[in-house]
């Protein structure tokens, strides 16, 4: 088999075999495909496209380029939930414990952050003392016997993806929907999940801009989901705007916890039980989202899942004082009311650039070697629809220095108020096929 022919093969417009692509990923990750050729076959990808069995083809053997967790002996159907991204996305810290408090098992490998804050990883290291790395026996115990676990990815994780992604950053093919959903659901299946949720976030604040290109990733995902065996469902939301009222590690923990209390932001309580839902329908617990929401709705307002978030700390070695004394984690040296310069309606909040002002501040990381501030960041008081008068705080800035001028610039350039505005859509649709 030769490299050459297969990129003419997919350059004009011909379908890759099993075989053919398996070669491809097995060769291009033991370094016998050079980068130049792997690049041409990736634009080929990008402006021939794929069919679902191809992305397929091509996930599975990502998933298969390095350690797959197995995760059969633990008890029950393994749901797995990944978000595309966006500002504010504090849902995995709610949905973990929430779900597993119903009777679901989650056994959640997730990542560090780069860009505006930190990943889930580094929110959760804002709590004294709390582990991320545990042995895979111990995380299997605890899921097994507590429901839920959260861990750092392996590095043996589809190395495939890795080596691949490097390779279309610098190759202009990061859009291109067959190599993200294969991106995506290689690590997805690779780290053991019997069934997935998805969000697939939209807007300014999003890597698809456009509904119309999350919705077709969203399908995709779910198409390739199944045709891998892994019950897949996926809701398409907006992040216009930053989700909940919080950007920073800590201050999204807080967060979590004021929501697991019944206390948290509309849109984020909202946004956890529509993916929550769909986690327990995949897991069997419910028969339909209606009857799964019924049952989050339960067991948060029962004080059930924060009482499973404070055994879940307290299995990985956290301090789980902070549920009853969040403050004692907002150790920012300063608080900074920014003021409303007008009176009115807030129409216009940039989640993208709020979340670059949150990384000036030090919550987030450009590089991977950087290290993160989890004290610091941005804490909304107005979102859009909401009406402020002249002076009144629009938001709090959390940081180390006072030196924040252009964080401050930043930030009234991307709010805007007007005479009126609704409040955005808060999902746009839900795939299940």
């Amino acid at each position: 088999m030769r490299m050459v022919d297969l990129i003419e093969k997919k350059r004009d417009g011909k379908s890759l075999t099993k075989e053919e692509i398996d070669y491809i990923v097995t060769a291009y990750t033991e370094g016998s495909i050079p980068d130049y050729q792997m690049s041409a076959l990736l634009m080929a990808i990008f402006y021939v496209d794929m069919s679902d069995e191809e992305i397929t083809n091509l996930t599975l053997a990502m998933a298969n380029s390095g350690e797959v967790i197995d995760l059969s002996s633990i008890e029950g159907i393994k749901v797995d939930k990944h978000s595309t991204g966006g500002v504010g996305d504090t849902t995995t810290l709610i949905l973990a414990p929430l779900v597993a408090s119903v009777g679901v098992p989650v056994a959640k490998m997730s990542g560090r952050g780069l860009g505006y804050t930190g990943g889930t990883l580094d929110k959760l290291e804002s709590i004294p003392g709390f582990q991320i790395e545990i042995a895979e026996e111990e995380f299997i115990r605890l899921v097994n016997e507590s429901k839920v676990a959260v861990i750092g990815q392996s590095g043996d994780l589809a190395p495939a993806d890795k080596k691949l992604y490097a390779l279309r950053d610098v190759t202009a093919t990061v859009s291109s929907i067959p190599l993200i959903a294969s991106s995506i659901m290689s690590k997805k299946i690779a780290a053991g999940a019997d069934a997935i949720v998805l969000d697939v976030t939209t807007g300014d604040g999003a890597f698809m801009k456009k509904i119309e290109d999350a919705k077709r990733l969203a399908q995709t995902m779910v198409r390739i989901g199944k045709l891998a065996n892994r019950q897949t469902m996926a809701v398409i939301s907006d992040m216009s705007q930053p989700l909940g009222e919080a950007i920073g590690n800590s201050l999204e923990v807080v967060e979590a916890i004021e929501t697991l209390q019944g206390n948290g932001p509309a849109d984020l309580e909202e946004m956890c039980y529509a993916l929550g839902s769909q986690m327990v329908v995949l897991a069997q617990k419910a028969e339909s989202l209606e009857e799964a929401r019924a049952l989050l709705e339960e067991a948060l307002h029962s004080g059930k899942a924060l009482a499973k978030f404070r055994e879940m700390i307290r299995n990985q070695g956290g301090d789980d004082s902070v549920i009853d004394d969040p403050s004692q984690i907002l150790t920012a040296n300063y608080q900074r009311a920014l003021p409303a310069k007008t009176s009115g309606v807030v129409t216009k909040i940039v989640a993208n650039e709020l979340g670059i002002a949150a990384m000036m501040l030090g919550a987030g990381r450009k590089t991977k070697e950087e290290d993160i501030d989890h004290a610091v960041g941005i804490k909304l008081h107005k979102k859009v629809g909401e009406s402020v008068e002249q002076g009144e705080a629009l938001l709090t800035i959390y940081s180390n220095t006072e030196a924040i001028d252009d964080v401050i610039e930043l930030i009234y350039q991307n709010i805007e108020i007007g005479e009126s505005g609704g409040e955005p859509p808060l999902i746009h649709e839900i795939i299940t096929e």
